[in-house]
Parts: C-alpha cells; structure tokens; sequence
C-alpha cells in the first residue's frame, strides 16, 4: 500500500505528536512560572537581607535561561508547525517579567 505526500501529514493524525511535544514544554513552562512567581513573591526582607536578594536574582537567572530554553524548543521547524506559534508567548511574558525582576532588584 502507497501513501501519497499529501495524505502522510494530516491535521488528525497530529494529536499523539502535539501531546509528544506539549507535555515537555509545559513542564518546561511550568518550573519557569514557578520559578518567576518565586522571584515576585518572595523578595528580599530588607536591605540588610543578602540571601534574599542572592535567592531572588537565582531564580530570576533560572527562569531566563529556562525563557531561552522554552524558545529554543519552541523555535525548532518541527516543533513550531505542529505546535503553532503561540507557543512562544510563554517563555518571552515570563523571561521579560524575570529580567525586569532582576534589574528592578535593589
């Protein structure tokens, strides 16, 4: 039995894949808007507190690289025409609000 090229790729054949891929990246999203929730929520005491600023700015770091992480996946060919480009949303809202979370960091 022949498939034509056309027949291979059809959108209903695309649900085990979307989940394949879906499932990574929202782990991936997930421990990034932990980690981002952590960083705005749980600040620094006071100025006299260096462990909060140190743990602060570490998870602001973690969520950018895993931001940079969530777009490096999502940017694959493969990845971004079965998943679709909203996708990319995710990692640039929470990599901005952690970047501005760690130069706002006083």
């Amino acid at each position: 039995m022949t498939y034509d090229r056309e027949s291979v790729d059809l959108p209903e054949d695309r649900g085990c894949l979307r989940w394949v891929l879906g499932v990574p990246l929202v782990l991936i999203h997930g421990l990034n808007a932990f980690l981002v929730f952590s960083a705005v929520a749980h600040g620094p005491q006071g100025a006299w507190d260096d462990q909060g600023y140190a743990g602060t700015t570490a998870a602001c770091v973690l969520a950018i690289a895993l931001s940079l992480l969530g777009l490096a996946v999502t940017a694959v060919p493969s990845v971004r025409r079965t998943m679709g480009r909203w996708w990319f949303a995710p990692p640039v809202v929470l990599g901005t609000v952690a970047f501005v979370r760690a130069w706002t960091l006083n």
